[in-house]
């Protein structure tokens, strides 16, 4: 697995096109990715339920306890993955650090959430992962650690995509069947602006011609991964 540096992708595009189609390839395969979490997320029981307008407070604060257990890992695992880019994946390594500094905080808006709609924050912070977070966290620290670990660009994708593209969709539906007010809904909301300006930054490291066939090979896997085990979080609420 490999990024090529700037002057490299300036030999490449100057040889000919022999980059000049992986970008627009590996978007395809990721809206491939992305479209089978959408189906698979259509047959998760909370999302079932908030579709069909019979969710319940209980529901929203179980989502906002189970979410919790893998958010507060997300800013470490970025960080860790920061630390083994080298030199030569500079943008790579700034990018992450970035967006680990950006990301630390959000356990504590969902903190302040699942308090406003009468949750318990000792209960919540001696909560453990379920076995969906489990095996994503798992998988993350472990990829996190290893040289390089570009593929991580995939993982980006499926859980800025979903806030980006889910989480205000969820919010709203949870205030207009549970009438919620903006403070207990505000991680979800803030999700939305935040991970689409990350979708962005990520869309352009995709598109910069530093990706070489092999990395988005990683990406993609990376992306399949991470999608089927975020889903299984959400199947395994509790559990």
């Amino acid at each position: 697995m490999s990024i090529t540096t700037d002057s490299a992708a300036a030999d490449l595009s100057s040889a000919g096109e022999v980059n000049a189609d992986i970008p627009a390839s590996l978007f395809e395969r990721l809206a491939g990715v992305w479209a089978t979490l959408e189906e698979r997320l259509d047959r998760v029981p909370i999302l079932q339920r908030l579709a069909a307008g019979t969710v319940t407070l209980h529901d929203y604060q179980r989502l906002l306890f189970n979410l919790r257990q893998q958010v507060i890992d997300g800013s470490p695992w970025i960080a860790r993955a920061a630390s083994n880019f080298d030199v030569e994946h500079f943008e790579l390594r700034s990018a992450a650090i970035r967006h680990a500094e950006e990301e630390h905080r959000d356990h504590l808006m969902l903190e302040r959430d699942y308090v406003a709609v009468g949750g318990s924050l000792t209960e919540l912070r001696a909560g453990r992962k379920n076995l969906g977070s489990e095996a994503l966290s798992g998988y993350l620290f472990h990829y996190a650690d290893r040289p390089n670990p570009a593929g991580l660009l995939g993982a980006m994708f499926i859980i800025e995509g979903l806030g980006a593209r889910r989480a205000a969709e969820w919010a709203a539906r949870f205030q207009e069947v549970l009438g919620l007010a903006d403070n207990q809904v505000h991680f979800m909301i803030y999700h939305q602006e935040a991970d689409g300006q990350h979708t962005g930054d990520m869309e352009g490291i995709l598109t910069s011609g530093l990706i070489d066939a092999s990395t988005a090979d990683e990406i993609v896997r990376c992306a399949e991964v991470v999608a089927r085990l975020y889903a299984l979080q959400l199947e395994e609420l509790d559990n």
